[in-house]
């Protein structure tokens, strides 16, 4: 049986607190304190995840020399209509960067920009 690529992200901020509430804010979901036990100076809030499903699970990290807002690696966050989310970001904090648009039968999207500058997504079915 294939895989999925993906097995782990994670969104590097400047301002753990702020990104925590953006986050939390616009997805509906409360993060978590996950320790590094190898360094204690990163700091990390996991995304809440189902280690048995389907795709892959994340965190947001604070850690020295990990610059933010210049990934050239896009993060889409599976939603059940993308609109509702979108419609959080700016309230948030954050920049709404496409509205939803449909990208045929795989769904629709939304981009968006969060309070440390990192471009993600918001993918949906409807």
């Amino acid at each position: 049986m294939k895989k999925n690529p993906v097995a782990w992200f994670e969104i590097y901020v400047d301002d753990l607190s702020r990104a925590k509430a953006f986050y939390e804010s616009v997805l509906n979901v409360e993060l978590e304190v996950l320790g590094d036990p190898n360094n204690q100076n990163i700091k990390m809030l996991a995304f809440p995840s189902n280690m048995e499903g389907y795709g892959a699970t994340g965190a947001l990290v604070k850690m020295d020399g990990a610059p933010v807002g210049q990934n050239s690696t896009l993060i889409y966050f599976a939603c059940e209509d993308c609109s509702i989310e979108e419609a959080r970001v700016e309230g948030a904090g954050g920049k709404v960067n496409q509205t939803k648009m449909s990208i045929d039968e795989y769904g629709f999207i939304s981009m968006a920009f969060d309070t440390e500058g990192n471009r993600f997504g918001l993918h949906s079915s409807k």
